[in-house]
C-alpha cells in the first residue's frame, strides 16, 4: 500500500483556533473581531509548537531502525510519565524500533494534528476521538493491516463498530468512559436538597445551593472545545432530542435541541454554574468538585482517580444525569481511538506499529494503563480483571454498555463537534438559540449533500 498522502487544509485548524476566543466579551467594533481571531490563531500555533517541543525525546535512529512518530491525548496528571515510560521500555524491547510519543493536551489535540497534517507531517500513530473525516480524505490504513489477530479478537466488537464505514474498521478503541452525576453529598444535605433525577428538580436544587452558600457553584458545565460536545449530548439526549434523528440524518435544530440547549443558558444566566464555562474545563470542574467549590457535576468514571490523585478528600455520590423527557437517564459513553496514517513508507512500517500495537495491549500493561487513568477498558481481558478486582467498575462497564455514543462514523462529525461547542459558546454571549442551530443544521447538511 503506497499512496500519496492527502494534504488538507488549515481551516479545521483555523476552526479551533476562532472557537478558543469565544469565551470573552463580546465586541461591536470588526478590528476588535479580528484582532481577537489574530490572537487565537496565534495561540494556536503556539500550542502546536509548544506540544511539538514537550514531544518525549527518543534514542536517534540508527541503520536498520523504523521510526513511530505517535501522537497521544493527555487523560489525566499520569498520561505523559506513563508514556515516557512505555517509551523507554518499548524502544529498549524492540531495538528495531524507534519510537516517540508525544503527548497533547485535549484542548490542543486538534489544532495540532490538523496543523501537522497539513503540512504533511501527520503521525504514524494517533490516539485520539474522531475519524471520520480522517476516513473521507483517504487518509488511514484499514485497522486489519496493522493489528494482529491476538488483539483485534479480544477488543469489544461493540467498540470496534464504532469505527465501522461501509463495513471497514478504521480505527481500534484505546479506552472508553460512561458519564454520571456527581454529587458533593455534604453540600446537598446542608443546603436540604435531595439528588435531582429531573430538570425542574436540578433547578429547585441549584437555587437551594445557592441560597445556602452564595460561594458554592451549584452545577458545573463544560462548553469548551475540550468537552462542550459532551454538555450539547448530556442535555439534548436526557431531552429526547440528540445529533441525528432515527434515520441517523442530522437533527441539529430539532425542537427538543433548541428546549436543551436554552436549558443550559437558562442555568448560567441565573448563576447556577461555574462562572466561565467557555474556558474552564472538566478538569478545572473537577479540581473545584474535589475542593468542595462545586456542588454537583456530570462526568466520567475517572473522577475519582482524579480526585485521589490530586489529593482531594470529598465525600460524594455518583447518580443518574437529569432527565426531562422519558424519564429514564441516558448516560453518555466516549470512546477514543488508536489510528494509522498512510505514507509513501507505510508498507515499511506496519510490522513495526503492529508490535507496537502489540505491546500496548498486552494483558498486564494495558490494565495497568486504563487503572492508572480511571477509565473503562476496550478489550475483554481487560474488562474480566478490572472487575474481579472492583465490583464498582463492573457497574460502571454495565452502564457503558447502555450508553450513547457519539455519530463519530459520519465524516461531518468533526465539524459537527466543534459546530455544537461555537453555539454553546455564541450562546453563552447572548446569541438566539434557534438562529444559531439553524445555521449550524444549513451548514451541516450543505456538507452532507
Amino acid at each position: 500500500m503506497k499512496k500519496e498522502l492527502v494534504t488538507m487544509t488549515l481551516a479545521a485548524a483555523m476552526t479551533a483556533a476562532a472557537l478558543a476566543g469565544c469565551g470573552s466579551s463580546s465586541s461591536s467594533s470588526s478590528s476588535a473581531d479580528s484582532a481577537a481571531t489574530t490572537a487565537a490563531t496565534q495561540a494556536a500555533t503556539a500550542a502546536a509548537t509548544e506540544a511539538a517541543a514537550a514531544s518525549t525525546e527518543a534514542p536517534a535512529a540508527t541503520g536498520d531502525q523504523v521510526t513511530l512518530n505517535v501522537i497521544a491525548a493527555q487523560y489525566g496528571q499520569n498520561t505523559a510519565s506513563w508514556w515516557a515510560d512505555f517509551q523507554k521500555e518499548f524502544n529498549e524491547a524492540n531495538p528495531g524500533i524507534n519510537l516517540n510519543v508525544e503527548v497533547v493536551s485535549w484542548n490542543d489535540i486538534y489544532t495540532v494534528v490538523n496543523t501537522r497534517i497539513a503540512n504533511g507531517q501527520a503521525p504514524d500513530i494517533l490516539n485520539i476521538d474522531v475519524f471520520a473525516d480522517f476516513v473521507a480524505d483517504d487518509l488511514l490504513v484499514p485497522a486489519s493491516e496493522y493489528t494482529s489477530d491476538e488483539v483485534y479478537n479480544k477488543l469489544y466488537p461493540s467498540f470496534l463498530e464504532q469505527s465501522d464505514i461501509d463495513g471497514t474498521i478504521w480505527a481500534i478503541p484505546d479506552l472508553a468512559s460512561a458519564r454520571a452525576l456527581y454529587y458533593n453529598k455534604d453540600i446537598l444535605d446542608a443546603a436540604g436538597v435531595d439528588v435531582p433525577t429531573t430538570w425542574d428538580e436540578l433547578e429547585d436544587a441549584c437555587a437551594k445551593i445557592k441560597a445556602y452558600d452564595s460561594s458554592i457553584y451549584p452545577w458545573g458545565i463544560d462548553m469548551t472545545t475540550d468537552e462542550g460536545q459532551a454538555a450539547f449530548a448530556y442535555y439534548t439526549w436526557n431531552n429526547g432530542g440528540g445529533f441525528v434523528d432515527d434515520d441517523n440524518k442530522w437533527a441539529l435544530n430539532s425542537d427538543k435541541n433548541v428546549e436543551a440547549v436554552q436549558f443550559e443558558m437558562d442555568l448560567y444566566n441565573k448563576g447556577y454554574t461555574n462562572s466561565d464555562p467557555a474556558n474552564e474545563t472538566r478538569y478545572d470542574l473537577q479540581d473545584m468538585f474535589g475542593a468542595g467549590q462545586l456542588a454537583m457535576v456530570i462526568g466520567p468514571n475517572s473522577i475519582p482517580t482524579y480526585i485521589s490523585d490530586g489529593g482531594y478528600s470529598v465525600n460524594y455520590g455518583v447518580a443518574a444525569i437529569p432527565n426531562n423527557s422519558t424519564g429514564e437517564s441516558v448516560s453518555a459513553g466516549v470512546m477514543d481511538r488508536f489510528m494509522v496514517f498512510d505514507s509513501d513508507d507505510i508498507d515499511s512500517k506496519l510490522d513495526s506499529i503492529k508490535t507496537f500495537f502489540d505491546y500496548f495491549y498486552d494483558d498486564d500493561r494495558y490494565t495497568a494503563w486504563v487503572e492508572m487513568e480511571g477509565f473503562l477498558p476496550a478489550t475483554t481481558t481487560g474488562g474480566e480483571t478490572l472487575a474481579a478486582k472492583d465490583p464498582d467498575m463492573a457497574n460502571w462497564i454495565d452502564i457503558l454498555s447502555n450508553c450513547k455514543f457519539y455519530p463519530t462514523a459520519k465524516s461531518e462529525w468533526a465539524d459537527v463537534k466543534q459546530g455544537v461547542i461555537d453555539v454553546e459558546q455564541q450562546a453563552l454571549l447572548g446569541g438566539d438559540v434557534q438562529e444559531l442551530l439553524d445555521n449550524l443544521q444549513s451548514e451541516i447538511t450543505a456538507v452532507e449533500e
